[in-house]
């Protein structure tokens, strides 16, 4: 069952809702969607990412909102001496991804980014590829990362940059629009699966104005690097003492 993503997105509820269906839908061929998307450049940026970190004695570490662990392996291969947690909403995702771990160097497990499970200031490391633009409430939920993180800790997160002025948010809504209604047809025969990305943006804080968004919510924004000519944007942050 696939859902209107304009009909559900307005509320932290509907929000939560539509993921859960759209990422069961999607978890199966999830893999080649973000790659087909990223015309390859998807498994980059994850390396990116985790390499951008600062070098951290066998840190607590925390993927939110996971997918098939992707991140999460890389977290395990850069702190081997760590702990590496991940979760993600969706059940079929983490069936994915502890298929994938062999090894069991992650605790895979179901959860909301949203409501985590962990005791107030237990993390060193907190991190998300394509996973605040997706929070149900992005305040509320920077709220809680920050609640689990040490004073000091670090959070990194890769997503989807809104550009500033209504010509360019214009122009990226009908272009991820159209190209992830392409995936979505490639993949599922569906365009819907993939081309409610653009309509994510919506109520997402453009580029200006999202480091005061961490700011507000217990973090400091020490770089935002851009990827993709502008379109994605990696964002480290230091949760404030």
């Amino acid at each position: 069952m696939t859902l209107k993503a304009g009909e559900h997105l307005g509320t932290s509820e509907g929000k939560r809702n539509f993921n859960a269906v759209h990422f069961a839908e999607s978890a199966p061929r999830y893999d080649l969607a973000t790659r087909g998307l990223s015309l390859g450049r998807d498994a980059a940026w994850k390396r990116i990412l985790v390499s951008s970190l600062p070098d951290l004695a066998d840190p607590a570490c925390l993927d939110v909102a996971c997918g098939t662990g992707d991140v999460a392996f890389l977290l395990a291969d850069r702190f081997p001496g760590g702990a590496v947690h991940a979760i993600d909403l969706t059940p079929g995702m983490i069936e994915i991804a502890q298929q994938r771990d062999s090894g069991g160097r992650v605790q895979f497990a179901v959860g909301d980014m949203s409501r985590l499970d962990f005791p107030n200031a237990s993390l060193d490391l907190v991190t998300g590829s394509y996973a605040i633009r997706n929070a149900p409430d992005l305040g509320a939920t920077l709220d809680e990362f920050a609640r689990v993180l040490k004073p000091g800790g670090v959070a990194a997160f890769l997503d989807f940059s809104k550009p500033r002025g209504l010509i360019a948010q214009a122009m990226q809504y009908h272009l991820l629009r159209l190209w992830g209604g392409f995936w979505g047809l490639v993949l599922h025969c569906n365009p819907r699966i993939h081309g409610y990305i653009s309509a994510s943006l919506r109520d997402y804080p453009d580029e200006g104005s999202i480091a005061g968004v961490f700011e507000a919510h217990g973090f400091r924004e020490e770089s935002a690097r851009p990827l993709f000519g502008g379109m994605m944007r990696l964002h480290l942050l230091r949760r404030s003492p």
